[in-house]
């Protein structure tokens, strides 16, 4: 991969949801799609005005949205149900548990706007525990794409997989960092975006950007070899390739746009401890609320909870000082 050739390209993932859900009605007619009064913003409109009769607008009421879907998937369909992160699971965690996962249904769950880069909404809508309270529920899978390409790819493989699945997608726009044509995603495994041998850093969601422009910085500044591996799947992680890297560069840094505690950083620690003790550094919200800022002012916010490039760095280099020590 080269690093300046996706920096020019952006895309949105929730587009890129909303076209995969065309294509899957297109060829599938037991998909259907449950909106909580923000199918504008999801994208999700797309599947509507193409397929009405499988598409369900039930208005802002989320807990409905989580057991409509449950009663789609008991009838054999494949439901899709989506809206904002805050809300899904913020609002309906006993429906989630009890009306999809007890029963292992084939509801897959998309959210939007997870994240501090939600823009002005501020700490309510901010949604920093999702990971952690999905990824503790049995049967439920957990996947936090990296970019619109993934995205898109990732919603097309779930919709053949019969389970209760959770996909996380971001607000903004974010940088294009794969391939259409080559890149393949298998839920339970992780992709190497960038081979290293001093240390590794593993990410996902927006911050497997910042990891890979990290990895060059270390490259020229101080001759440092850094591993990059993209964890869209964090549940089931990828424990293979967790511990493969653990043993080879004998550290890892973990970014994530989220609680530091019970999200990716968590996951790779509690593989970590039990099969190949390593350093592990964990890079992301430190346990606190976000705030507001306005779209512009995004790059300031990131900034001020420590997920920038920067962050990264310093997290690198006094992880390699204390292995040297």
């Amino acid at each position: 991969m080269n690093l300046t050739d996706f920096e020019l390209r952006k895309g949105d993932m929730r587009s890129a949801y909303g076209n995969a859900l065309v294509d899957l009605g297109t060829i599938n007619k037991d998909v259907v799609c449950v909106g909580a009064d923000t199918t504008d913003s999801l994208k999700t409109k797309k599947f509507g005005d193409q397929f009405p009769e499988r598409f369900f607008n039930i208005g802002i009421a989320e807990a409905n949205l989580v057991s409509i879907a449950a009663g789609l998937a008991i009838a054999g369909k494949t439901a899709f149900a989506s809206t904002y992160a805050a809300f899904l699971p913020g609002r309906c965690l006993d429906q989630i548990r009890n009306t999809i996962c007890y029963p292992s249904l084939d509801v897959k769950l998309v959210v939007s706007h997870a994240g501090l880069t939600v823009g002005p909404d501020g700490a309510s809508h901010q949604q920093i525990e999702d990971l952690a309270i999905m990824r503790s529920i049995p049967n439920m899978k957990v996947l936090a794409p990296a970019d619109s390409i993934s995205v898109f790819k990732i919603i097309k493989n779930i919709a053949e997989i019969p389970s209760p699945f959770y996909v996380r997608l971001a607000r903004p726009s974010s940088e294009i960092i794969y391939d259409d044509n080559d890149s393949t995603f298998q839920i339970g495994k992780g992709n190497i975006l960038k081979d290293g041998s001093d240390i590794t850093i593993i990410g996902c969601g927006l911050m497997v950007y910042k990891a890979l422009k990290t990895a060059k910085i270390l490259k020229e500044k101080y001759h440092i070899s850094a591993r990059i591996i993209d964890s869209y799947s964090i549940k089931p992680l990828d424990n293979d390739m967790v511990l493969k890297a653990g043993q080879e560069t004998g550290a890892i840094i973990t970014v994530e746009e989220h609680n530091i505690i019970g999200g990716l950083g968590s996951a790779v620690a509690e593989i970590c401890s039990e099969y190949y003790p390593c350093s592990v550094k964990r890079v992301g919200v430190r346990d606190t609320f976000g705030e507001s800022a306005r779209d512009s002012e995004l790059d300031i916010l990131l900034e001020h909870y420590g997920l920038t490039e920067k962050e990264i760095e310093r997290a690198v280099l006094s992880t390699i000082d204390k292995l040297k020590k």
